[in-house]
């Protein structure tokens, strides 16, 4: 039995088996990353896919996924390598890319616009010793790294990987711990304090998917915009106003096929709200 730091959830992990993740394995005593190097998924997106409006903007970015998360989305888009059952069958034939590997992929596609590395489809940060391992080699051959995650880590884990990070899209996915505790099982506090640390460091934007009856009142969006503009540098300069916010409508999917998609007038008087705090809002999925 060994007991997992990576997360709220400090899973007490028996013998030869995995955490709530998914992803992070007791072997002989030890909590180990049992997806490292498992690459269950490899494009060249956009970087505008991440999504990234005010980082390197036109340019195309290496993305690479694993498989397992550590929150419990009922609409989520990659159910598939995150938290269903296919999951772990994904598990079973991800392709074992060494770090290496991935950097020198990443480097021949530099002629079709590649700037680096991306770290995404799944959460990464249950698997960061490979984000930290590439991301470190990533940087020596002149790449820039970004990585898409829920923000859901200790702090010990972020300051891990924040030297070798150079820009993150963190999903803050409402702003009650109502939702993150019973819609989605996570933390909102410690997602919070992942992005406050994060936008001292890197380059930060944030995305919230707006589900119908859940996390979609003004009154709400108004609490979350207000508290990202507050947010301030590493000397104590408010900042938060000049981070981006990507507002994105939500589709029935996986299991929330209970509701209808967010009404796209909706997303846009919500971000009208957002644009009352923040200079740089985004509509995603209309």
């Amino acid at each position: 039995m060994a007991k997992c730091d990576v997360c709220f959830h400090r899973c007490d992990i028996p013998e030869g088996k995995t955490g709530f993740c998914g992803a992070r394995k007791c072997a002989h005593g030890a909590v180990i990353s049992a997806n490292y190097g498992r690459v269950t998924a490899l494009a060249l997106d956009p970087i505008e896919k991440k999504p990234l409006r005010r980082f390197h903007p036109g340019s195309m970015i290496l993305s690479a996924g694993s498989y397992g998360c550590n929150l419990r989305c009922p609409f989520c888009q990659n159910h598939d390598i995150s938290w269903s059952d296919d999951a772990m069958r994904h598990a079973e034939y991800a392709e074992l890319v060494t770090p290496e590997e991935l950097v020198a992929a990443a480097v021949r596609m530099k002629p079709r616009g590649n700037i680096g590395l991306a770290f995404t489809y799944n959460e990464p940060l249950i698997g960061w010793e490979f984000v930290r391992d590439a991301a470190t080699l990533s940087h020596e051959a002149g790449l820039l790294n970004v990585m898409v995650t829920n923000g859901t880590a200790e702090p010990a884990i972020l300051e891990k990987l924040l030297p070798h990070i150079d820009a993150m899209n963190i999903d803050l996915k409402g702003f009650t711990e109502r939702y993150y505790s019973d819609v989605i099982g996570g933390s909102l506090g410690m997602v919070k304090n992942f992005i406050a640390r994060a936008a001292q460091v890197c380059h930060v934007e944030l995305t919230t998917l707006i589900v119908p009856g859940e996390n979609d009142t003004e009154e709400e969006m108004e609490a979350l915009c207000s508290w990202v503009a507050a947010l301030k540098d590493a000397d104590g300069h408010s900042h938060g106003a000049d981070i981006p916010l990507h507002i994105s409508r939500c589709f029935p999917r996986f299991h929330m096929l209970d509701r209808s998609a967010t009404e796209v007038g909706h997303i846009h008087r919500l971000a009208d709200t957002a644009k009352k705090h923040l200079k740089f809002v985004y509509i995603g999925n209309c």
